[in-house]
């Protein structure tokens, strides 16, 4: 663009203004003087003293030279997951191109490009990219911009933006203009369902109830219509419920088992919507139980004891009875039974009448000695075999005559202490067994060998007892490789044994302590079949489409093989890579499809996944629409646009830089002109030469001098 110049007129006083402006004052006095007195040539003084003002004033004439800058003009470039619909983002780069080369046609217009990626949350902000983008362009220089989307955007501003509304300077502002080219032919159809509540727990047993929305948006929906919504389990149970459009609905599930139940909801497909990704959700509802009863029986008081007590009582979830046997029916020592006990202990309504109400049962140093007689032992076997809890604590009670092993508790007891010698006592370092690397109960506790035959870095203990037999699970052993903690499943329950009444001293930090607390609490855990302790595991997670499929087991042996289902009812099969002897095998697999997918062992064991949106607000509504940013367009003066369903060809309006609101339509995207300009050069010259203003101040001088002489 060619050069410009102007003329301007700029002071540059010889002397300090308050001299000039009280000599000015001094003349205007004399001057009114003379003239209120008829003085002759007080008018030609007061022009002389006029002249030399004008002087000292020192007017200049200044030439400036400018040159023109251009305006940009900003494209955003809307790439973000919505975009990815009805190839969107091949269009939204295609016409990227075509307006950028239309603006480089443009003299005195430049375009700059911005690119919106997927945000992950909050949303599709095309404002916020639009203002980062025009934060380093001078308000003077910036035209506008042009928006290049489907339409949805979650950060419109409830009036115009100052960078689309700046100030120039002297208090007025000019409006600059949004216009927007939509990535579509014309206004679309989608319909979203929406989760409106979903409890992130719920207990076991009960009914859990979450509502949910269905919404038809766009053109040719029917409002108040009935559709049917379709419920689909982790198990594959599938059921509909017929749910009216744009009104809650209530679902009432069962919650069958603890841990993460997936619950999968579809809607069906509206005729001419754009997308049905949006159509189907998935919930999970995280079940717990309810309150669990432990009942805990003490034999003679021991450390242990204590121990068991803090434990279970700093479990919320957990109700604990205890009851501690002070002294056996048969023994006599003279103190009266009001000094042993608050209450008799009820032998009957503990052991018959509620039995079944205790999800856990611990004998701690329990010496029977006729506590308990056979039909109620016979009810612990019953309610243990019918899926409850025992674990027994060992110790040198076990070594008397009619111990809980010669009992009907013998039909599950997985290990039998041996009748001669029983009982070892020498310092030890309880350690892990193969099986005990690989069980949750026992793997990766804090101090654990990293392989079994380490050396672990735990405390000793001083006793334990001998067997002479063991099944089930021996997860840790003693002196001589003696098994010291047991599990085993009797029916539908489990029974633990620790053969030593000595974990308490890992508590009291002995030779250096040990994890007493976290081995207590997973030992209980997996009695009460917390989901997380199960000894073979299959689970499966999905995150940012790669699905990670882990199984624990506590045997080994060649790499497991599980199949995995898709939503869409494809299936393949994946062989998982073995870590170590920690038990667990992993594999990562591609998961891009919505939906629950699943995962067999082909031992009985299945795992549910569903990949997590990242950002729900992007995928609430897949329209192309241009009622979200139409209303923005229209009040900073600028167009909205269709560009057609043709990536290669899409329709674009003309652009041009034209002054006024109007200037704008249908067919032409106009910026205004914002005359930006940066000074080239600038010569300055005295508007009154010196020379000039002595003879003018001389000639008035000589005026005044003959207008006094000539009476």
């Amino acid at each position: 663009m060619p050069d410009l110049s102007r003329h301007m007129v700029a002071f540059s006083p010889l002397v300090p203004l308050w001299c000039l402006y009280a000599l000015v004052a001094a003349m205007t006095v004399l001057a009114v003087l003379g003239l209120a007195r008829r003085v002759r040539g007080s008018v030609w003084r007061l022009l002389a003293g006029l002249g030399i003002v004008a002087w000292l004033f020192n007017p200049q004439r200044i030439t400036e030279t400018w040159h023109p800058l251009p305006e940009t003009a900003l494209i955003v470039v809307d790439q973000s997951a919505s975009m990815s619909e009805r190839r969107r983002a091949d269009m939204a780069r295609s016409a990227a191109e075509r307006v950028q080369a239309a603006m480089n046609r443009v003299p005195g217009l430049v375009p700059r490009i911005v690119t919106l990626r997927e945000a992950r949350h909050g949303g599709t902000r095309l404002f916020g990219a639009l203002q980062q983008a025009a934060a380093d362009i001078p308000p003077a220089r910036l035209a506008g911009a042009v928006l290049i989307t489907d339409g949805e955007d979650h950060d419109v501003p409830a009036s115009v933006p100052d960078m689309l509304n700046p100030d120039n300077g002297h208090g007025q502002r000019t409006m600059l203009p949004l216009h927007v080219l939509l990535t579509a032919r014309g206004e679309e159809t989608d319909r979203h369902l929406r989760v409106l509540q979903a409890p992130p727990f719920a207990i076991v047993g009960k009914d859990v109830t979450i509502q949910v929305e269905i919404d038809d948006q766009g053109t040719h929906t029917i409002p108040g219509a009935t559709t049917e919504l379709t419920l689909t389990q982790g198990d594959g149970t599938t059921f509909s419920r017929p749910v009216r459009i744009g009104q809650p609905q209530d679902i009432t599930l069962p919650v069958t088992h603890p841990g993460e139940m997936l619950v999968g909801l579809s809607a069906p497909e509206l005729p001419g919507e754009v997308s049905t990704r949006n159509n189907h959700d998935v919930i999970r509802i995280n079940g717990v139980r309810d309150r669990l009863r432990v009942l805990l029986v003490s034999g003679t008081p021991n450390q242990g004891e204590r121990v068991w007590r803090r434990l279970l009582k700093a479990d919320p979830s957990v109700d604990l009875v205890h009851f501690t046997i002070l002294r056996p029916p048969d023994r006599d020592d003279g103190t009266p039974l009001s000094d042993l006990a608050l209450i008799a202990f009820p032998v009957n309504e503990l052991f018959q009448q509620k039995i079944d109400q205790f999800d856990l049962i611990i004998l701690d140093g329990f010496e029977n000695r006729g506590i308990l007689p056979e039909a109620y032992l016979r009810n612990i076997v019953n309610h243990i075999r019918a899926g409850g809890g025992l674990l027994l604590i060992g110790g040198p009670e076990f070594l008397t005559p009619g111990s809980l092993q010669d009992t009907a508790l013998s039909d599950i007891l997985p290990a039998h202490v041996t009748t001669n010698d029983g009982m070892a006592v020498r310092r030890f370092r309880p350690d892990l067994t193969e099986t005990g690397m690989r069980h949750p109960v026992t793997s990766g506790l804090p101090g654990a060998p990293e392989h079994a035959g380490a050396q672990p870095g735990w405390g000793p203990w001083y006793r334990s007892l001998r067997t002479d037999s063991a099944g089930g699970e021996v997860l840790m052993t003693g002196p001589d490789h003696q098994p010291l903690l047991v599990l085993d499943h009797a029916g539908k329950g489990r029974v633990a044994f620790l053969l030593s009444d000595q974990a308490w001293l890992w508590s009291h930090g002995e030779g250096g302590g040990g994890p007493q607390s976290e081995l207590l609490r997973r030992i209980s855990h997996w009695l009460m079949k917390e989901p997380e302790l199960e000894e073979n595991q299959l689970e499966a997670e999905i995150t940012a489409g790669q699905m990670t499929i882990t199984r624990r087991s506590v045997t080994s042996g060649p790499p497991p093989v599980v199949h995995v289902i898709a939503p869409d009812g494809t299936s393949q099969t994946v062989t998982l890579e073995v870590a170590g002897s920690t038990g667990l095998a992993r594999a990562r697999i591609p998961a891009a499809l919505d939906g629950i997918w699943t995962v067999r062992d082909g031992t009985g064991h299945e795992a549910f996944a569903a990949p997590r949106t990242q950002d729900p607000l992007e995928f609430a509504d897949l329209r192309a629409t241009a009622s979200v940013l139409a209303p923005m367009a229209a009040a900073t003066g600028g167009g909205v646009h269709w560009l057609g369903d043709d990536p290669h060809a899409p329709s674009l309006p003309e652009i041009t830089i034209a002054g006024g609101r109007n200037a704008t339509s249908a067919s032409l995207f106009a910026f205004p002109p914002r005359n930006a300009h940066a000074v080239a050069g600038q010569q300055t010259s005295p508007l009154l030469s010196t020379w000039a203003m002595a003879v003018f101040v001389g000639l008035m001088l000589l005026m005044a001098w003959w207008r006094e002489s000539r009476f």
